[in-house]
Parts: structure tokens; C-alpha cells; sequence
């Protein structure tokens, strides 16, 4: 298996029917917004030097559920599993994260990770947190709640090489595809959903759902050359 173009995308249920278009953040099935309002979902990030800070955004609620082997955010209660991984300074208020001042301490070890309370989140009581760890090779496990539905959940999992320090981003959203093409059943099916994994403001990498007949479900990575035509290859990723 080449880990480097590995990722898991499942689902719980099946969503149903869209006649969606366009390359759309999604804030749920039924309220999609435009990729540009992905910054009112997003809180204030503190780069240390030399750190990886990492978040998910694009969906009503997303949560980083492990890093590597280290479970990071349970499903169940959607906090942090150990509440020593988390950093949140004494003036951190909760109603409003992005506004809280933080002065962060370096991670100790190639292997700590630790948690930041970033933004609100889209369903109520609940937090988005990011978290920062070291550059190294890491395999991130992802929630994605496209719909105000804590029981619609999609998961997915992918094994990166982070390089270069930074933050980076997992980014949900719809794919275009053309109404001009496929079967009256391909063409009434839900706009394919897809994850990019930015660094900064720059596509690394793109992940999509399969919905055609032979690959139905999967999640493949697209290759990032001309990924802007129609004539863009895809490559088929092993799931777990």
C-alpha cells in the first residue's frame, strides 16, 4: 500500500438527492455558501516556528478524531479526550474563541500534540479545535458533519508527509461536475464531495467521492495538474 496516497472516506447514511452546482464549501446539504465565506467558520491561528498547526473547515461541525495513534477528540462527547492535551489560556472565552489573546508554548517532542480551542461552531454548545504537532509523516482521522445532524457524520482518514511547518487546512466542499454528461441518474445523483488539503492559501493535495457505478463511494485523490479540466486523471485510493 503506498501510504502516501491513502485515505478513508466513509459514510454513515446515505444523503439524499442535490441539484447543486459549483466548487462550494459546504455548510450542509441544504445551506451551501460560497468558498470565500470559509473564513467565517475560521478562528485565529498562532503559528510557532517550526510547528505544524493543522484544522478541518467546510462543514457545520468537523473534528480532528486522531493523529496517528493518538485519539484526539472523542465522537461521543466531541471534547478532547485528555484535557492536559489541551492549551487554552486563563482568558479563553468560550462564546467568542477567535478573540482570545494566546501565548503558546513549543511542543516538547517530535511526538506531542496538543489542542486549541479555535472557533465556535456551527452546532450549538459545540467547539472547534486545531491541533499542532510536528512536521513528519502523520495519519489524520477527520469528522465531517455536513448537516445540522450530529447522526450524519462522514469520515475520513488520509496519510500526509507535512514537510514544512505551517498551518494547513482539510477543506470540505462540493465538486462541479457537467450537467451535460452521464445518465439521467448519474446527473440527478449528489455533486461529488471532496476534501483539499491546503497548505496556506495552496492546494496540496484533493480527495473525491466516487459516484459512478464502478467505483461507487470511493474516495479517490485527483491528480493537482489541470485539475481545472474536464480531462483531469484520477487516482483510486486504498481504503482502510
Amino acid at each position: 500500500m503506498n501510504k502516501k496516497r491513502y485515505a478513508l472516506w466513509t459514510s454513515t447514511i446515505v444523503a439524499a438527492s442535490l441539484f447543486l452546482s459549483g466548487c462550494q464549501l459546504l455548510t450542509g446539504y441544504k445551506k451551501i455558501d460560497e468558498a470565500d465565506s470559509a473564513k467565517a467558520w475560521v478562528g485565529k491561528v498562532q503559528p510557532i516556528d517550526g510547528e505544524v498547526n493543522i484544522m478541518c473547515v467546510g462543514t457545520y461541525h468537523c473534528e480532528i478524531v486522531q493523529i496517528d495513534h493518538t485519539l484526539i477528540i472523542a465522537p461521543d462527547s466531541h471534547e478532547p479526550v485528555n484535557p492536559q492535551m489541551v492549551e487554552a489560556p486563563p482568558n479563553y472565552n468560550a462564546t467568542n474563541p477567535a478573540q482570545m489573546n494566546m501565548d503558546m508554548t513549543p511542543l516538547l517532542n517530535k511526538n506531542s500534540i496538543k489542542v486549541v480551542p479555535l472557533t465556535a461552531s456551527g452546532m450549538p454548545g459545540l467547539t472547534n479545535y486545531y491541533a499542532r504537532m510536528m512536521p513528519k509523516k502523520h495519519e489524520i482521522h477527520v469528522n465531517f458533519y455536513p448537516e445540522k445532524n450530529m447522526e450524519y457524520v462522514e469520515r475520513f482518514a488520509m496519510i500526509h508527509d507535512f514537510v514544512e511547518s505551517g498551518t494547513y487546512q482539510l477543506r470540505a466542499y462540493q465538486k462541479k461536475t457537467s450537467a451535460q454528461s452521464g445518465s439521467l441518474l448519474e446527473t440527478a445523483s449528489p455533486e461529488p464531495l471532496c476534501i483539499e488539503l491546503l497548505q496556506g492559501n495552496k492546494v496540496q493535495r484533493r480527495f473525491c467521492k466516487q459516484l459512478g457505478a464502478e467505483h461507487q463511494g470511493e474516495f479517490v485523490e485527483t491528480d493537482m495538474v489541470n485539475t481545472d479540466s474536464t480531462a483531469t486523471t484520477s487516482k483510486k485510493i486504498t481504503t482502510l
